[in-house]
């Protein structure tokens, strides 16, 4: 598979949220009503406000925030491939997207045809990026001005759609898939259900972002496997602070 894909013109990316507040309490009434409008056609009438709020408020763009952006990008060293892997986090969101935001302008001049790759990133990261972006008035960089592309030209590789075969209604987790493809990957001491969390209550920005890391590696190797081609060892990855 993806004969045509060129590994050192893939910007891998996946993404970190939290709720926006730390609890649904310190919402503007206006919000929190609005809060209660988003939800209503999914939650239980009988749902607990806060509970809904931390459990689900970090899917959406109108009520969570980005914590962590970490990227990887492939690198030829001595006929070998490398993964360079980098994290912007801050509790400021506005940091964090415009370190990641100045990057994808530096790969866009350097490849200008390179594309995204992640796991459900079409659905949930790229969009997420670019409302935030939007809600914080930062100019969206070239690639991800969206709305300037056919659905074929989008510059995005996503494996969960690598995955589906054109079956658009199977969705299957990165954990899962890295499983069935046979790829090992270090367990982790959290999960995405747990970042709020780790966030609010233990303001354990590296942590989040050390978990994010591993999701662009497992998006890595899975791409590797897709093409083919000899997996990441261990001295084959690079950590950029």
């Amino acid at each position: 598979m993806l004969p045509k894909i060129a590994l050192d013109q893939l910007l891998l990316l996946d993404i970190e949220t939290t709720p926006g507040t730390q609890a649904f309490g310190h919402l503007s009434d206006e919000m929190q009503l609005l809060w209660r409008e988003k939800i209503a056609k999914t939650a239980p009438v009988s749902e607990n406000d806060q509970e809904a709020y931390a459990d689900r408020a970090g899917i959406y763009a109108e009520f969570g925030k980005i914590v962590c952006i970490s990227v990887g990008f492939f690198h030829l060293e001595n006929n070998r491939y490398q993964l360079r892997l980098k994290s912007f986090y801050n509790d400021d969101e506005e940091v964090v997207l415009n370190g990641f935001l100045e990057l994808v302008n530096k790969f866009y001049v350097k490849y200008p045809r390179f594309q995204f790759a992640g796991h459900n990133i079409k659905e949930f990261d790229i969009p997420f990026i670019c409302r935030r972006s939007v809600i914080h008035q930062l100019s969206l960089p070239q690639p991800l001005q969206l709305h300037d592309f056919k659905p074929w030209e989008m510059p995005v590789l996503d494996t969960l759609h690598l995955w589906r075969f054109g079956d658009f209604r199977h969705y299957i987790s990165l954990k899962l898939l890295t499983a069935v493809m046979g790829i090992d990957t270090p367990k982790d001491d959290i999960d995405g259900s747990m970042v709020g969390k780790v966030y609010w209550e233990q303001k354990d920005l590296e942590r989040i972002a050390t978990y994010c890391q591993k999701d662009v590696l497992a998006v890595a190797q899975l791409i590797l496997r897709f093409k083919r081609v000899p997996l990441l060892k261990e001295d084959d990855i690079v950590i950029i602070k």
